[in-house]
């Protein structure tokens, strides 16, 4: 058997006894290296990456049809695929009332994707396996290139089961778009430090700027790493990497901001309300709830910093280590802060336009910076949101973790040769620590922690021995054995995150161990008001089949626990009917009756409807397939609806129904409930509702407005 990293006399020998191209070369050698890779590749280097790829495919894609969407998001692709307007600006409903609140190009590609195909589970979700597969064969492509095949195929590996990450894709959450476009801004940044030509670089700058458009200023984490890098790294005079750099900026700008100019330029009485800021702009959306709010806890309608805690644990640097994060994506940080700081040891008489250091300073870069943002953020902090980091916990533990190995091997740097061992057994008792969390939580877990507990032991010990002795062979089973003791931890924790039930919001992997939304089994330990709904609403689909588990509108009665253990702010009454919370609507039973009522009696307005909140409102359009809307935003604190605006609506004919809390809630919704309750007609719940034990009397919080209602 071969070591991991054959001396290169060993690995040419090896490579001169791959079957030549054949004879007619053209089309069929193409087709051929495809398969097998390329001449210089190791054998087993191109189908190791096909099986990657494959394994990937299968944990993202994996039961298709239970796959948990996110209600609000899949309720604004449906919303697309009916009006372009709709599909433009992002909004939640098709008659383009109010838009979520993130750029809209994920749902963009979500909503082509449904325009092609049709509108249901397996098209929304299509878009998502592709990015999350494509983000692993560009890590590998990228890592392999500087450091090797070994390198690209243990960084594959390490993204395809980082737990977070296989949650994550399986969802419609834009988070595997966000990913794949930081990734290819990588790609591009690193091809324009080795060949110091612009275009490469404007190309970074553009993948990034779409970025924006995904998630807004998340995309811009990275960012000083990619400065850094190329203003270090490049080899071409410093004055043209200044100007190149310059350049870039300008792309970058163009690129992140010509959406929002374009809205923000839109008269506001000829676009959707902006759903998320407080002044309705894009530009408040940016630096304020997408932006500095998420960092600093001052978020512009979603409250402060105690949202942050009740989802990933309180700020600090031992966040991502708590029992809520730390099976997300902790299990090879330890590994890969080692790799890291070794590596750079390992390089540090290079060049200075070395493209080793070049890389390691990028994929550094991007795990430090994402650590340090995602640790302290005060601000709404969602478990899923540090897939980001996977790519660059992924491309150091397979490039610093080769460069250690051929240091150790070698006896290079005598002083860091032995920082290997430690990486290994330091990564190896965290994993147990970890899998100690959820003992008892399944079979699978208990088998996990043996494995990874022996292997690791064996792998320390392998490779000590094979030193001493020399025995290269012995130092290449053990670091196969380290690859198993790192990785069987987070296998366990993806294959639960494939096959069991998630959050359609707020999905995590593996058993629940703290305070945050779990995954399959896991668990919320009391919702705060206006955590994002996940469960699946009754009903069918507007058309074609609608992604499993799309969100139920919330209740405003509490949390309730799920059959999984999932304690949710969602429930759903045992006649089916749901609940529409927050705020105006509080309270009050939506259910497939009433939606059958108000469809019988819409007379041609536009909208089915108006309620508080986002989650509400998305509920009712996949349930109606009608417009709804949502007059407060995601919190029901949006100024979206003004008393002004609700008049013209109903005088105008495009809205007739409106609900509205037995309170009427506070401010603005206040004057709104008590125009409506004191002008509009209250629908009885016995005018829909065919229940025998339904009261003539019962007052739905439903309530009729026509234009001879408005003065």
């Amino acid at each position: 058997m071969t070591t991991l990293a054959p001396p290169p006399g060993q690995e040419s020998t090896r490579r001169s006894h791959r079957a030549g191209p054949p004879a007619d070369g053209g089309l069929n050698s193409r087709a051929r290296r495809l398969f097998t890779g390329p001449e210089d590749d190791p054998r087993w280097a191109r189908p190791a990456l096909w099986g990657i790829l494959l394994l990937a495919t299968a944990l993202y894609a994996w039961n298709l049809t239970s796959i948990t969407g996110n209600t609000f998001y899949d309720a604004a692709v449906y919303s697309g695929t009916k009006s372009w307007k709709a599909f433009f600006f992002g909004a939640l409903d098709s008659g383009s009332f109010i838009t979520v609140d993130k750029p809209p190009f994920a749902l963009w590609v979500m909503g082509l994707s449904a325009r092609v195909f049709g509108y249901g589970t397996w098209q929304l979700m299509l878009p998502m396996v592709a990015a999350g597969t494509g983000s692993v064969a560009l890590l590998y492509r990228s890592v392999k290139r500087d450091f090797g095949a070994v390198a690209g195929t243990i960084s594959a590996l390490v993204l395809t089961l980082t737990p977070i990450t296989v949650a994550i894709t399986r969802d419609t959450n834009p988070d595997p778009i966000l990913v794949l476009l930081m990734m290819l801004g990588a790609v591009a940044l690193l091809k324009a430090v080795r060949n110091g030509k612009l275009m490469p670089l404007v190309w970074s700058a553009v993948a990034i700027g779409f970025a924006f458009n995904t998630k807004m200023m998340q995309a811009y984490v990275v960012l000083p790493a990619f400065f850094l890098v190329y203003l270090w790294a490049t080899n071409v005079s410093l004055g043209k990497r200044i100007r190149n750099l310059a350049v870039a900026t300008v792309a970058l700008i163009v690129s992140s901001a010509w959406w929002m100019v374009i809205v923000d330029l839109i008269p506001a009485s000829s676009r959707p309300y902006i759903g998320g800021s407080t002044d309705n702009t894009v530009w408040d959306l940016v630096i304020g709830y997408n932006g500095f709010g998420r960092i600093f806890g001052a978020s512009s309608s979603v409250g402060s910093q105690g949202n942050g805690a009740s989802f990933g644990g309180s700020s600090g640097l031992y966040r991502m280590f708590n029992e809520i994060m730390g099976g997300q994506i902790s299990w090879l940080i330890p590994f890969a802060a080692i790799a890291l700081i070794g590596g750079l040891v390992l390089r540090g008489r290079a060049p200075r336009t070395d493209p080793k250091r070049a890389a390691l300073m990028l994929w550094g870069g991007w795990f430090v910076l994402h650590f340090l943002t995602f640790s302290l953020a005060e601000g709404t902090f969602h478990p899923y949101y540090v897939t980001a980091m996977a790519p660059g916990i992924a491309a150091l533990a397979g490039a610093g973790g080769v460069l250690l190995y051929r240091a150790f091997r070698e006896g290079a740097a005598a002083k860091w040769a032995w920082v290997l061992p430690v990486a290994i057994a330091a990564s190896t008792v965290w994993a147990v620590v970890l899998l100690q969390r959820v003992s008892g939580s399944g079979t699978v877990y208990t088998v996990a922690e043996i494995v990874v507990a022996v292997a690791g032991i064996a792998s320390v010990l392998g490779l000590l021995v094979g030193r001493f002795t020399r025995r290269h062979r012995l130092m290449g089973f053990a670091a196969l054995a380290a690859i198993v003791a790192l990785l069987a931890g987070p296998a366990a924790y993806s294959v639960s995150a494939a096959t069991s039930s998630t959050n359609g919001t707020n999905p995590t992997a593996g058993p629940s161990t703290g305070g945050g939304m779990g995954g399959g089994g896991g668990g919320m330990g009391g919702a705060p008001s206006g955590t994002k709904s996940g469960t699946k609403p009754s009903g069918s689909a507007p058309s074609g089949t609608r992604p499993s588990g799309s969100g139920s509108a919330p209740s405003g009665t509490g949390s309730s626990s799920s059959s999984t253990g999932e304690s949710t702010s969602d429930s759903t009454s045992e006649s089916g009917a749901q609940q529409a919370g927050g705020g105006m609507g509080g309270g009050t039973q939506v259910s497939s009756e009433m939606i059958a009522y108000l469809k019988k009696h819409q007379d041609g307005a536009t909208w089915l409807l108006a309620v508080s909140t986002d989650q509400t409102a998305s509920s009712i359009i996949l349930e109606s397939g009608q417009p709804v809307i949502s007059m407060g935003g995601w919190s029901g604190s949006d100024n979206a609806m003004t008393l002004a605006k609700l008049k013209s609506l109903v005088k105008s004919g495009k809205l007739h129904y409106i609900i509205v809390s037995s309170d009427g809630g506070q401010g603005t919704n206040s004057e709104i409930a008590t125009w409506v309750k004191a002008h509009g007609t209250a629908v009885k719940s016995s005018a829909y509702s065919t229940s025998s034990s339904t009261s003539t009397s019962t007052s739905s919080g439903l309530y009729r407005l026509d234009a001879s209602d408005v003065s």
